[in-house]
């Protein structure tokens, strides 16, 4: 139920024929709550405290009709560790594997640091070990820990502090100011502390529903922080075009059957805009390949490793819908003619795993990160100039994806269709493709004088 300021507090009733006859009723929104006293003096006293807390401003539980600084004296003073391994608990079964990490990874940081003393703190990479390892990994909660990680964790529990402490700014200042670090003291890379601070602001919102706090409000909203700078932004720097992308290509070829086989994965984050989970996934019912013309690749999941330890099933890899999509969503990209006819080599040559799979190991196995970056790196090494292989230029196999939505961009594809074959929201795409665009939106306007000229438009 809802909290509400809408409180009303009647006359106490009395009635001769009850053992507790003095009755003192109140209304809290649509609720209608009553409690009855032996003596009318703890009937008037019940009644004045509860009028406090409506002086006071206090909201008050429609279904307990309780205010809320009472609510949270009956709960107790829970401590941050408890209440974030409820979170893990909540969150726990409907969360990816990688997602599950990265909650435990963002807490493990953020925890050591709420602490009532130091006094005792076992070693910074012990307390790292405990929380990312048991405390916030809920697959080894039935499991007995080492006996130094069991003795971190009831150092944790006993000295960490109430979760109600973080009502105050300051400790939520400390709560940040540690999701910026390092364990080792260093700055943490922008993006990894935005992802903290939203998993900070997920534990804290939980906080507010469970009505750990005295106002409905998330402290991390009313602490000014300024996040540090993140280059979301592809740099241009590293974008190929797509005669070095053919280059690149034909260097991964020459590689003998490993780079044979991995030719066509790296066309589809090129020529597909894929993800790589998204290429490890591909299978043959999803590719429409015709003898002639267009193509389209129809994507449905990718494969994400996250570890064992993290997925459901014990493996190492799970499977997941596409990002940001919901479960059975899919999205169709059209590739183009030369691609079509790779692709239909590549399964020619080297046909699909028995789970329809275009892409896989020797041994019929998932394509590995290391493996196919080790070929990338040799192919960039032998077609690059030595100046163009210190530069940023396609250092990774997922910049072939960002090569290939900003050449349809500057090919004038209208943007909001670029986001879609790629799978981003609009924002996602101005955002992150800001400065390509701004290079298009250049050619544009010489387009545009060029035409005025013709009709004697003055400049």
């Amino acid at each position: 139920m809802p909290l509400t300021y809408d409180v009303r507090l009647y006359s106490i009733e009395v009635r001769r024929d009850r053992p507790k006859p003095y009755r003192l009723r109140w209304l809290v929104g649509q609720r209608k709550h009553s409690k009855s006293y032996q003596l009318k003096a703890q009937a008037d006293g019940r009644r004045s405290e509860l009028m406090s807390a409506v002086r006071r401003g206090e909201q008050f539980d429609e279904e307990k009709g309780l205010p809320i600084s009472e609510l949270r004296a009956q709960q107790g003073s829970i401590t941050w560790y408890e209440h974030t391994r409820a979170y893990i608990d909540r969150k726990w079964a409907a969360a990816p594997a990688k997602s599950r990490k990265n909650y435990a990874d963002a807490l493990a940081t953020i925890t050591p640091a709420l602490v009532r003393t130091t006094t005792g703190c076992p070693d910074a990479a012990l307390l790292r070990r405990a929380l990312y390892g048991w405390a916030y990994n809920r697959n080894r909660w039935d499991e007995e820990p080492p006996e130094d990680v069991a003795q971190a964790l009831r150092w944790l529990a006993k000295n960490s502090v109430p979760v109600s402490a973080l009502e105050e700014s300051a400790m939520v200042r400390i709560a940040l100011d540690a999701l910026g670090l390092k364990i080792d003291g260093r700055p943490a890379a922008p993006r990894t502390a935005r992802r903290k601070r939203a998993c900070l602001s997920d534990v804290l919102g939980l906080a507010v529903e469970e009505r750990y706090f005295s106002t409905p409000v998330n402290p991390l909203t009313t602490v000014k922080w300024v996040a540090p700078k993140s280059a979301e932004e592809v740099d241009p720097e590293s974008v190929a075009n797509p005669r070095q992308v053919r280059a690149l290509l034909g260097g991964v070829r020459e590689q003998g059957a490993r780079g044979v086989h991995l030719e066509a994965f790296f066309g589809c984050l090129y020529y597909a805009a894929m993800r790589p989970a998204e290429a490890t996934a591909l299978r043959r019912a999803q590719c429409h390949l015709p003898e002639q013309g267009w193509g389209t690749l129809t994507l449905r999941q990718g494969i994400v490793r996250a570890g064992k330890g993290w997925t459901d099933d014990g493996q190492a890899h799970e499977t997941r819908h596409l990002k940001a999509r919901a479960v059975k969503d899919s999205r169709p990209v059209p590739i183009p003619p030369h691609f079509v006819r790779l692709l239909r080599q590549h399964i020619a040559t080297h046909g699909t795993a028995p789970d329809g799979r275009l892409f896989r190991t020797g041994r019929g196995g998932l394509l590995q990160e290391t493996g196919y970056g080790e070929v990338w790196a040799k192919a960039r090494q032998d077609v690059l100039t030595e100046q163009e292989a210190a530069s940023l230029l396609a250092r990774r196999p997922y910049d072939l994806r960002h090569a290939g939505v900003s050449f349809w961009l500057s090919s004038g594809v209208d943007p909001m269709e670029c986001a879609r074959r790629a799978g981003h929201t609009i924002a996602v795409l101005f955002r992150v493709y800001a400065k390509v665009l701004a290079q298009t939106q250049e050619r544009a306007n010489h387009r545009i004088d060029a035409a005025m000229r013709e009709w004697n438009e003055p400049e």
